[in-house]
C-alpha cells in the first residue's frame, strides 16, 4: 500500500460490534474495541478518562450505577472516521437522552468516544432535579 493510500474500515460493521457489546454489558468486550490510548468523556463536568484500562473501569461503574442498562438507538449517522449516535439510556424507570460521538482509528478501533447527556432530563428521571 502506498505511503498516500487511506484504509477503509466499515463503520457500520464495527459499529454493530460495538453496540452488542454495549447491549450485552460487557466492559471487556467494549473495551476490546478500542485503542489502547483511547479516550472516553461523559460531559458532565468530569476530565475525560484516557487509556483502555481506565475506560474499562469506567464502563463497569456505569454498568453499577445503572444495573438493568439497556439503551434506545433513535439513529446512526456515519462520517468518514466516526459515528454519531442518538439513543436513550434505560434503566428501570431511568430513561434519558444522550449523544456519542465516536472516533474510529485506521485500525477499525474506538480511539474517542464522547458522550452528551440531557442533564437536565437525566436528573429528573433520577430525582434529583432542584428547583
Amino acid at each position: 500500500m502506498s505511503p498516500t493510500a487511506t484504509t477503509v474500515v466499515d463503520l457500520k460493521a464495527i459499529s454493530e460490534r460495538y453496540f452488542a457489546a454495549w447491549a450485552n454489558r460487557d466492559p471487556d468486550a467494549i473495551v476490546a474495541l478500542h485503542t489502547d490510548d483511547t479516550r472516553f468523556w461523559i460531559h458532565l463536568g468530569d476530565e475525560a478518562v484516557v487509556g483502555r484500562d481506565a475506560v474499562r473501569a469506567t464502563f463497569a461503574e456505569l454498568f453499577t450505577a445503572f444495573p438493568d442498562f439497556s439503551f434506545e438507538t433513535y439513529r446512526v449517522l456515519y462520517g468518514e472516521d466516526h459515528w454519531v449516535l442518538d439513543w436513550a439510556l434505560i434503566s428501570g424507570d431511568i430513561r434519558f437522552d444522550c449523544l456519542d460521538v465516536v472516533v474510529v482509528s485506521p485500525e477499525g478501533l474506538v480511539a474517542r468516544k464522547d458522550t452528551f447527556v440531557d442533564a437536565v432530563a437525566m436528573r429528573a428521571a433520577m430525582g434529583t432535579v432542584t428547583r
